[in-house]
């Protein structure tokens, strides 16, 4: 059976700027807790590379691939848990009109495979990253016109000191 996190949140602001925060992948770092840098054309098939924070101080890159985007409405990207089926998993940010012009935000995650147990103790059973992801998605909306901060220096999973965003070929603050 999948661990599922499936949360809903209204927020005050226009569909279009949420979906902003959504898809300002090189802004991540200023407002998400788990995903701190990432990149990706957005194309569905193509790769969508980040830096997760497993634990203070330590992140690991993670590739997946973009499964669906529907712009200003929808964008969803995974692992398909390859030839063993190890590792499944399905992250997806939904974006609607609510009330009053603000929006309907949902953020759905969803883990299987035989893996799965090992990546969630990884984390130390701790899955408060993915709903502070969502509840983040409220504060970002105001910081949108500030500029990117410098990028602080973090340990990477093998200890090193590394930028904030260990992805090849990142250069600029993706956060």
């Amino acid at each position: 059976m999948p661990f599922v996190i499936d949360e809903t949140i209204d927020v005050a602001t226009p569909p279009a700027v949420v979906w902003q925060v959504v898809t300002d992948l090189a802004r991540y770092g200023e407002w998400n807790p788990f995903v701190v840098a990432c990149r990706s054309t957005l194309v569905i098939g193509d790769p969508i590379e980040m830096s997760v924070r497993l634990l203070p101080g330590i992140t690991q890159p993670q590739r997946e691939i973009v499964l669906a985007h529907d712009p200003g409405e929808r964008l969803c990207y995974g692992l398909d848990g390859g030839a063993t089926g190890a590792i499944v998993s399905r992250r997806c940010h939904e974006v609607a009109a609510a009330d009053a012009g603000g929006t309907r935000y949902r953020s759905r995650f969803e883990l299987s495979g035989w893996l799965a147990p090992v990546v969630r103790g990884l984390l130390g059973g701790d899955w408060r990253t993915v709903p502070r992801m969502t509840t983040a998605i409220r504060a970002s909306r105001e910081g949108l016109a500030r500029p990117a901060p410098a990028i602080p220096r973090a340990r990477s999973a093998t200890g090193s000191a590394s930028p904030r965003h260990p992805l090849p070929h990142t250069r600029d603050s993706a956060g």
